[in-house]
């Protein structure tokens, strides 16, 4: 039995107030405009590659130094998260961003250490997805998580924003252009969301120093499975989209824009299966729904490792793993939300997000290593290939046997 089904004497789900959903869509539009700030280095990547004449690793760590960053702060935003809530955080985290955003516009795109720098403090933004987490999930039921979870998950949409928006901005005004407007729609955002947001009235605050939390977080099973879980789901996900523009100029001739535009379409299609995965993991288990996504990326990593033509059978191999990446993202927090105690959501979160994050900055590092010693993204591929496979026998194992251990104490609550 993968997952507990319902007692059909149960009582029936409790109702969701209208309020819920208004802070879900507020929180969700945080996260987009947050994560759209994130994703200004990417798109860029090869005009900077050109201008400032750097090597394949320079551009790869150029782009990989805000998802780092934005992934090891997950781990203290969430904890603060837990003990603060979201109606301070999400404000907070805003105003933070914009301060790296006017510099790289302004004055931070003359260097590559100038860019390493502004990169750096970029990161910020990445950890918006540590406050939202914890904030939707206390104002939804347990049986609806899943889909809340994977609904706030859209967010991560941020980065077709920026894919879209940002070459064509800089090639009709300036380079300044995008980060001008990115500022000036944080500012918005912070100023609505300290006015209008609410942490829900039974949120569960913990008392006991941030150190003990942490700890204690560390200490739980559902950390590590769900770090290692997202790691690879939506670590796939972010690696792609900060590498793809890169990867398809050079593997394939691309010029700049064509490579953000399909981006893009990667993008988007994973944004739109993460609620899909979480709404299905709500009635079928996250463990179908995570065996069936890790089993589709294996798939097309072996395919798109023979470097195959872009159409169609290129383009139909990137857009099954968005697919899958989106909606295995999606199950993990189901997941996370069946299995983690409410008082640690936020911390747990914050060390999952941070895993996912992380497995997002290792790959272009390797991918651009290998490309620039082999001339070739194969075997980068290949390693996408054997790491989902090894999530895959995880998911059917450990992932499986966790949620068996936990369903007495869920249908006995």
């Amino acid at each position: 039995m993968l997952q507990p089904s319902r007692n059909p004497q149960q009582a029936p789900p409790a109702p969701v107030p209208g309020r819920a959903w208004l802070m879900l869509a507020l929180a969700t539009v945080g996260f987009a405009v947050n994560f759209w700030a994130w994703a200004l280095l990417s798109p860029l990547g090869p005009r900077f590659k050109d201008s400032l004449g750097l090597s394949s690793f320079q551009q790869s760590l150029l782009v990989a130094v805000p998802v780092v960053v934005g992934s090891l702060g997950r781990i203290p935003v969430g904890a603060l998260t837990d003990r603060y809530g979201g109606r301070l955080m999400f404000p907070l985290v805003s105003v933070v961003t914009v301060v790296p955003v006017l510099y790289l516009g302004l004055a931070g795109h003359s260097s590559l250490t100038a860019l390493l720098v502004g990169g750096f403090f970029l990161g910020v933004g990445g950890t918006a997805f540590a406050v939202g987490v914890p904030f939707v999930n206390a104002w939804f039921p347990p049986e609806r998580r899943g889909l809340a979870i994977g609904l706030f998950g859209m967010g991560m949409g941020g980065t077709a924003i920026s894919a879209l928006s940002t070459v064509k901005l800089v090639k009709a005004h300036s380079v300044e252009t995008p980060f001008l407007i990115t500022a000036a729609v944080l500012v918005v955002y912070a100023v609505v969301a300290a006015l209008v947001l609410r942490d829900a009235p039974d949120r569960v605050v913990p008392t006991e120093p941030l150190s003990t939390r942490l700890a204690a977080t560390l200490r739980l099973g559902i950390t590590w499975q769900a770090s290692a879980l997202y790691a690879v789901a939506f670590g796939g996900y972010v690696a792609f989209s900060v590498y793809l523009p890169t990867y398809l100029k050079n593997g394939y001739g691309l010029t700049q824009a064509d490579a953000a535009n399909r981006m893009a379409g990667f993008v988007l299609l994973a944004v739109a299966m993460r609620p899909i995965g979480g709404w299905l993991s709500d009635r079928v288990g996250p463990v179908r729904v995570l065996a069936g996504s890790l089993a589709l990326v294996v798939t097309g990593a072996l395919v798109q490792s023979a470097t195959p033509t872009l159409a169609p059978m290129g383009t139909i191999a990137f857009l099954a793993m968005a697919a899958a990446l989106g909606a295995g993202s999606g199950a993990t927090f189901a997941f996370v939300a069946l299995l983690a105690p409410p008082q640690r959501t936020g911390s747990v979160t914050g060390v999952v997000g941070a895993a996912g994050g992380l497995g997002g900055f290792i790959p272009p590092l390797v991918m651009g290593s290998l490309y620039g010693s082999y001339g070739s993204y194969a075997v980068g591929l290949l390693l996408l290939a054997a790491v989902a496979a090894v999530a895959l026998v995880f998911t059917g194992t450990e992932v499986r046997r966790a949620l068996t251990r936990r369903a007495p104490v869920r249908t006995a609550h």
